[in-house]
């Protein structure tokens, strides 16, 4: 084992203003990304950025000289005996928000860092840990262009059936979702009647995971009784019953496919439900998917984050297109799911798989 101050160097970022050019050689890192671009460099490439402020457990690997800004520090390996790329991977899977003791804006210091205690291999055995690595890590970036290309695919052929949303070029009639379905959101739960078992309670994050199509596991819950008494009041969520993150610029819209009792957080949750039977619920998913990411700006509002209220959703325009022509389009997108499950079940073992081997390695 060696502490980070035996191995590597931490480099402080700077403002950017005195170096900014759109045209300039070198990206400027923050710790969520590019932020823009330098006529000079702070860090020589193959170096990790760590957030210093918000970000600070998500780094990144950069492999060529960058001009890092002052809320994102550079950590430089002493390549005698530390090689970059497992100084990243290391990084990846170490919990930096445990060193964070702010109870706002999550936070790193310097002392900190460098009393972080790493695993040394020999220069050799941590090169064939980064062959490993770089493999899975290729393989799992390759399984989500391949999801992404099937996401393509559907919004093509939505597109290519029914025109896009926003400028609806093939002229058809809309009609506001209120008047083809219930929109609303769920009775309050309060934190104080959340259990460690019981009932699933989905957030806005468990809902946005299973839009993806992806596993979850709950982590919150509430009693039977109360689960039932809140039914009577509101109702329970059916197997054909919309419900997204309120905060959903990327559109992620769930289908509930299930009929296994749960529950979901009020207002960062909407739920739209007792849909016309002249509606089919995949077709209305991608309607309101098109016309949230083409133009989440008008549809959603707030003063620190743009969220999708309850009120602007009811008027949103939905196509007035046979139930025909929408079963044509679902039994395409139901096709084109069965390749999405299967990549995603590999996707999931992959990260399942380079998780466990990062513990091995690291931990």
């Amino acid at each position: 084992m060696a502490r980070f101050s035996e191995v590597l160097t931490i480099i402080n970022g700077r403002n950017q203003k005195q170096v900014e050019n759109p045209s300039g050689k070198y990206p400027i890192y923050g710790s969520g990304g590019i932020m823009g671009y330098a006529d000079d460099f702070i860090c020589d490439g193959e170096t990790v950025i760590i957030g210093r402020k918000g970000s600070i457990n998500k780094p990144i690997f950069v492999d060529r000289p960058f001009w890092n800004v002052d809320t994102a520090f550079g950590l430089s390996a002493k390549r005698d005996v530390l090689l970059p790329k497992y100084l990243y991977y290391f990084c990846e899977i170490f919990d930096f928000e445990r060193l964070n003791t702010t109870v706002t804006i999550p936070s790193l210091t310097k002392a900190n860092l460098l009393n972080i205690e790493i695993k040394l291999p020999t220069l050799e055995e941590q090169q064939q840990i980064i062959a490993v690595l770089d493999k899975l890590t290729n393989l799992i970036s390759l399984r989500k262009q391949q999801l992404a290309k099937l996401d393509e695919l559907v919004k093509a052929r939505f597109v290519e059936m029914f025109g896009d949303c926003l400028t609806n070029p093939k002229g058809w009639r809309t009609r506001c979702l209120e008047e083809i379905a219930e929109v609303g959101s769920s009775k309050r739960v309060f934190v104080e009647e959340l259990q460690e078992n019981g009932i699933p309670f989905y957030r806005g994050t468990e809902v946005g995971a299973l839009a993806e199509g992806r596993q979850i596991t709950p982590e919150l819950f509430i009693t039977k009784k109360h689960y039932v008494d809140l039914c009577e009041a509101t109702g329970a969520p059916q197997i054909g019953d919309l419900l997204m993150p309120s905060i959903c610029s990327d559109g992620r819209i769930w289908v509930v496919d299930t009929d296994k009792p749960f529950y979901f957080k009020d207002g960062r949750v909407l739920w739209v439900h007792a849909i016309d039977s002249s509606y089919d619920p995949v077709f209305l998913l991608y309607t309101l998917k098109d016309r949230i990411t083409t133009d989440y700006n008008s549809i959603a509002s707030g003063t620190t984050f743009a969220e999708l209220k309850i009120f602007a959703l009811k008027k949103c325009r939905i196509f007035d297109v046979s139930i025909m022509l929408q079963n044509e389009f679902g039994a395409f997108v139901k096709q084109t799911n069965r390749s999405k499950l299967t990549m995603q079940q590999s996707l999931d073992k992959l990260e399942v798989l380079k998780k466990a081997l990062m513990q091995d390695y690291f931990m």
